[in-house]
């Protein structure tokens, strides 16, 4: 039996400890916000926050977590940080496919968290391993700059 902090909730699992976090997440306790993309952690669509710090769930094993806390993009509540990042996202609306969105905002929102006015290259280099399949970049960074209050262009 595996305890874990999901959401600020305690969840018990009668689950393998070398069961990836993703798996846990959308298959059984079914918050499919953090997406399957890659499997290896290339491509950051399954980007979870691991104590505040952003991670990849599909290849993060649960016997790993501890008591550390695990929050999804379903679990922001009433995350003033993630209220700016999701009001950039609508302004700049930068999405497509929308596959990648979940992660790219995580990653974001742990971003914000660390440093609340980031440069250019600070963004970058967050997000840097999230691949866009429709290559929304420029608009993704766009919505983070609205975020911060940032007029700079790109």
């Amino acid at each position: 039996m595996i305890t874990l902090n999901i959401n600020n909730k305690m969840v018990n699992l009668d689950v393998s400890e070398d069961m990836p976090l993703l798996w846990v997440l959308r298959d059984i306790i079914g918050l499919t916000g953090a997406k399957y993309g890659c499997g290896t952690g290339e491509c950051a669509a399954c980007t979870v926050h691991l104590d505040g710090k952003p991670v990849r769930s599909c290849i993060l094993p649960v016997g790993n977590i501890g008591e550390k806390s695990i929050i999804t993009i379903e679990g922001l509540g009433n995350d003033p940080i993630a209220q700016k990042i999701l009001d950039g996202w609508v302004e700049k609306q930068p999405t497509q496919c929308g596959y990648c969105q979940p992660g790219q905002i995580m990653a974001a929102i742990a971003l914000l968290h660390e440093n609340e006015k980031p440069s250019k290259e600070e963004i970058n280099i967050a997000l840097s391993g999230h691949i866009c399949r429709c290559g929304m970049y420029q608009r993704i960074r766009s919505a983070i700059k609205v975020a911060i209050g940032s007029t700079e262009d790109e």
